[in-house]
């Protein structure tokens, strides 16, 4: 019995899908397991399988077509089966034949279309022969802007590695787009020659925007695509002449990512599914043999992988040159003006609203260090990764989180939502930016994974290679200045986030004890509230359990 299946809900704030590329046409047979097709998300190209066996019998949308979640998205069932009443919206084809027009009606206007049809027909406008000229199939050919983070607008050609004339296959780098957050690779998911390029290196595009066109050099008509697309005439012919003489040299931070991503034939092969289930877990993709065509990396891939024992690879972040400041001449008023980049842009957007629509206060308290200080010393000696305070302070926080929920939620409008996982947003500072990679489940992992867990992030960050699993799911953020010399600051909410720590450093200070005046090591912490989700008491309680963890640190090891 035929059975639809529809738009799923692929991430939290999906409400409508685009049809990337599908890998089932009507009639083909279909396996429970099989690649139904590639669907473009808000924040990712997921892939979508087939739950059921059967055969495919009505697809809901074209390649590159929006469906809403929840919309028809394709029919499967046996072959020949009747799913007229399941397309329009009926639960089966009896309902399907009462509603069918009756006899008479067609008669009627098989009448009246004679008589349209035998009047004199009007010539086309030189506009619509050009539209219809079109083969509507070319359209398939386009690649728009793809949406590759939650709140990305527009993306950056930060380079082409593919020039207008060359050949390109499925699962080849086509771009590095640089987002609001990361340097992302964009890959193909068809064969065919790149035609045209909706921009050049270092300029920006729209997300929904086109971005190529990719297909069969004769069958296109390029300049009419274009128009098309872009809803007026557009000519390709001086672009695609005057294709690039040579690809740019890659920047140190695509060469690294580049590196990283070696295998045999030269990349790593992986769907867009086994790279966040990758990420999720861990997994080094470059250790897992694929078994999908090629040896690209699939889903069951990920699934079935077992880590061997071996050192975790070690990321070393190539020494950058600093940028010389200038200076204007003596008695000579001079200023340099840079571009806003994405991520600078997200970072004032995003602050901006929390800082005016969440009505922040702060609580800030003292923390003797002493005996954590002594505790990281000796852990430190046998630790075969190195402890660092910040990693002290997360896991402090983590347990100090489930005890007080309340801090452990977010604002949502009309409802607050109290998270009852524990995901740890670490603020890493970056050249164009601020950066939050999410340490999940950070109340189950010893300090151990979590230093391992943070020094990858801050070494992915700096190269910008964080994907958007990594920094997605925060539900409480600490920031640290601590190693900068910082005594305290404040820190602005990260949403959805209702709370974030700024960690200061440790000074050595006069402190009494036991009626004597020593010298102490005092650590002084912040905690913005966003006061429409905690009070001020909840909040200093939070920072009571915090300081009883971090002044008696053996209680974070039980």
């Amino acid at each position: 019995m035929a059975e639809k299946i529809l738009m799923p809900r692929l991430s939290d704030t999906m409400t409508e899908g685009v049809i990337a590329a599908w890998h089932k046409k009507v009639g083909d047979p279909v396996k429970k397991g099989d690649l139904l097709a590639e669907i473009e998300t808000d924040k990712a190209t997921m892939e979508l399988e087939s739950y059921k066996d059967g055969t495919i019998l009505h697809l809901g949308a074209e390649k590159g077509g929006k469906l809403n979640v929840d919309d028809l998205l394709v029919i499967v069932g046996d072959a020949g089966e009747d799913v007229s009443g399941l397309i329009n919206g009926k639960s089966g084809g009896e309902e399907a034949k009462k509603e069918a027009p009756k006899a008479e009606e067609p008669k009627k206007e098989a009448a009246a279309e004679k008589k349209v049809a035998d009047a004199p027909k009007a010539e086309p406008k030189a506009e619509e022969k050009k539209a219809a000229a079109i083969d509507v199939s070319s359209m398939e050919e386009v690649v728009l802007m793809p949406r590759l983070s939650d709140t990305m607008t527009e993306g950056v050609i930060a380079s082409w590695a593919k020039n207008v004339g060359d050949d390109v296959k499925k699962g080849d780098l086509l771009a590095e787009i640089e987002t609001d957050k990361a340097t992302m690779e964009l890959e193909s998911y068809k064969n065919g020659k790149l035609l045209y390029q909706g921009a050049k290196n270092g300029e920006k595009i729209q997300v929904n925007d086109l971005l190529c066109i990719i297909g069969e050099e004769g069958k296109i008509n390029v300049d009419e695509v274009v128009a098309a697309v872009k809803g007026g005439a557009a000519s390709t012919g001086q672009e695609a002449e005057s294709a690039p003489e040579a690809k740019e040299e890659t920047s140190h931070i695509l060469e690294a990512a580049d590196v990283e991503d070696q295998t045999g034939d030269g990349r790593v092969k992986a769907s867009p599914l086994a790279k966040k289930l990758a990420a999720e877990k861990g997994i080094d993709l470059a250790k897992v043999q694929g078994s999908g065509d090629g040896g690209r990396i699939i889903k069951s891939d990920i699934d079935n992988y077992k880590e061997q024992a071996a050192p975790a690879k070690q990321q070393a972040a190539a020494a950058q040159p600093q940028a010389q400041a200038k200076s204007a001449p003596a008695g000579e008023e001079s200023f340099e003006e840079v571009e806003v980049s994405q991520m600078r842009k997200v970072i004032a957007k995003r602050l901006a609203e929390s800082k005016y629509s969440a009505p922040h206060f702060y609580v800030t308290m003292a923390i003797d260090m002493d005996a954590a200080v002594a505790s990281r010393a000796r852990i430190n000696e046998t630790s075969p990764v190195k402890i660092s305070f910040n990693d002290f302070v997360l896991k402090a926080c983590a347990m100090a989180l489930k005890k007080h929920p309340a801090v452990n939620s977010s604002w949502l409008g009309n409802k607050i939502r109290t998270n009852h996982h524990i995901n740890i947003g670490v603020a890493v500072a970056v050249d164009e930016g601020l950066l939050v990679p999410v340490v999940r489940f950070a109340d189950t992992k010893p300090l151990s994974q979590i230093a391992t867990e943070v020094k990858d992030f801050a070494a992915k960050a700096k190269n910008k290679k964080l994907q958007p699993a990594d920094w997605e799911g925060n539900t409480f953020t600490i920031s640290n200045l601590g190693m900068f010399g910082v005594d305290e600051f404040t820190a602005i909410i990260n949403p959805p986030d209702a709370c974030i720590l700024a960690i200061g450093g440790i000074s050595q200070v006069p402190v009494v004890k036991g009626g004597q005046i020593v010298v102490g090591n005092v650590m002084k912490v912040t905690l913005s509230c966003d006061h429409r989700v905690v009070d001020g008491a909840k909040g200093a309680a939070f920072l009571q359990t915090l300081k009883e963890l971090l002044e008696e640190p053996l209680r974070m090891l039980v």
